[in-house]
């Protein structure tokens, strides 16, 4: 028996190639033709559902940016799925073209281990559905072009263990932009920024009555001479620029340049040896107030069960005028009661360093904080420490180390505006001075308890810039009467 074999010639496969052509471009004819004969209703039913497909990868693009932008911040953990991303719905066989996926999805070119395509950061190609939206099914397309079985769309993301939502409620709570404002303003340092320029403005205000005496007493129970009443009104504003930069997460420095202006008016009666007839002077000064500079550490980081605490050291320099020295002169000819200094200090004196400890809790949309703080401050020798015009007094001085605590609450009625208030106390003991030779001295008169009522409103204007105001009220005498304040933190 004979095998026969059968050769094509070439050019009966070269003419079945434009036959080929002809029959794809027929069948794409066809379901271009089967698109068109659709009815309107049909049609807007498909629109519908790209618009709603849409629209769920947009959601899902906006909730990747905000989770992307809490990791770069140390809000959320590297590689873990992003909450609440939406699965995109595949085209069946209606003829609806290819969704593509949202673009931070897939790198081009990249394949996980197993043949599923993955991204740099860990960011899996099917995110999960978005919250308390149910899983759609999906239809695959085959080889053939044909619709197969339906495939099951991820588990929702809140369901899953080890999501970045879990995880990041129980690490650290997220906070609103007003909540920020309060966490800057109490606890100065925001370590997830590198660089804050914090330009604040004060005006403290002093009034202080004290009953003056000119005179000697008989018999030792009757008072002969004048009794007059002295009046001292004191504005002290500050301008003060605070330059803080975080070195880690944890770890931020800072330092603060002051500038100060004091006015001071002196009213007391006298004038013309008249007990009744009042005169009154007034002294000014301006100078460079006392530079500080202080280091922050982040002992804890808040959770939902535990709160922020952050521990600061500052040292403040003896920069401005010191009150030692200053001669006090007779400011009017006609009235030897009204004395005063001849320039008003800007500063204490004194090196001082201070420890703290401050501790910041959020209950949404409420925000708790306290402080303590312990301020030392260095013994210092001066050349002279009279006031009285052509003596000369050297002497060793010691202030009394201050011990200095509060509390307050705050509360964010809205994403970007917030309200606090909160009370402080310092307590100093009292100054000591010693003559050269001699034994350390108490001043009587120094001890002092300085009591204040704080109230505060932030308002965030962007990202960047925050307004913060602030009013405190003097409750005891050595307090201040008030102090009225405003400062722009500025963070990059």
């Amino acid at each position: 028996m004979m095998n026969r074999t059968t050769t094509r010639a070439p050019g009966s496969v070269l003419a079945a190639i434009p036959a080929a052509v002809i029959l794809f471009a027929l069948s794409q004819s066809a379901a271009a033709q089967a698109i068109a004969d659709q009815s309107v209703e049909d049609r807007l039913n498909t629109l519908m559902r790209v618009v709603d497909q849409q629209q769920k990868q947009i959601q899902s693009l906006e909730r990747q940016v905000t989770n992307l932008e809490m990791q770069q911040r140390g809000r959320g953990l590297a590689g873990a799925p992003i909450e609440g991303a939406a699965v995109a719905e595949q085209p069946g066989s209606d003829g609806l073209p290819v969704q593509l996926p949202p673009l931070a999805q897939v790198t081009p070119g990249a394949s996980a281990p197993g043949g599923t395509t993955g991204t740099a950061t860990g960011v899996p190609v099917n995110p999960p559905s978005p919250d308390n939206a149910p899983a759609e099914p999906s239809a695959t397309t085959g080889p053939s072009g044909t619709s197969g079985p339906a495939t099951a769309a991820a588990p929702n993301a809140a369901s899953a263990p080890g999501t970045v939502g879990e995880t990041q409620k129980a690490a650290q709570p997220v906070r609103t932009q007003s909540e920020e404002a309060v966490v800057q303003r109490q606890q100065a340092p925001l370590f997830d920024h590198k660089l804050t320029l914090d330009w604040g403005i004060s005006d403290t205000y002093y009034d202080r009555r004290q009953l003056q005496l000119s005179g000697f007493l008989a018999l030792d129970a009757i008072f002969l001479g004048n009794i007059n009443l002295g009046e001292t009104k004191s504005h002290q504003i500050m301008a003060d620029l605070d330059t803080r930069y975080g070195l880690t997460d944890r770890v931020s420095v800072d330092v603060d340049v002051p500038y100060e202006y004091r006015h001071s008016s002196f009213i007391v009666g006298g004038a013309g040896g008249a007990a009744n007839t009042l005169s009154d002077a007034s002294v000014s000064s301006h100078a460079l107030g006392d530079v500080n500079f202080g280091i922050y550490y982040q002992f804890l980081k808040e959770t939902n069960n535990l709160p922020d605490v952050v521990g600061s050291l500052r040292v403040k320099t003896p920069s401005g005028t010191s009150p030692f020295g200053i001669k006090v002169e007779q400011l009017t000819p006609d009235n030897t009661n009204l004395v005063a200094p001849s320039k008003l200090p800007t500063g204490t004196g004194f090196w001082n360093v201070t420890a703290g400890m401050s501790v910041l809790k959020t209950y949404d949309p409420v925000v708790l904080f306290g402080s303590l703080s312990y301020t030392y401050n260095v013994a210092r020798s001066f050349a002279d420490i009279s006031s009285v015009v052509g003596q000369t007094e050297p002497a060793d001085v010691k202030l009394g180390d201050i011990i200095q605590f509060g509390g307050g609450v705050a509360l964010a009625f809205s994403d970007k505006d917030s309200a606090s208030i909160s009370y402080t106390m310092a307590i100093e003991p009292q100054s000591k001075t010693k003559a050269p030779g001699g034994e350390w001295v108490g001043v009587p008169g120094s001890e002092t308890t300085a009591s204040v009522l704080n109230f505060g409103l932030n308002h965030v204007v962007n990202k960047h810039l925050t307004i913060n105001g602030a009013v405190s009220v003097g409750l005891t005498p050595d307090a201040p009467n008030f102090v009225v304040g405003l400062r722009f933190p500025y963070t990059f």
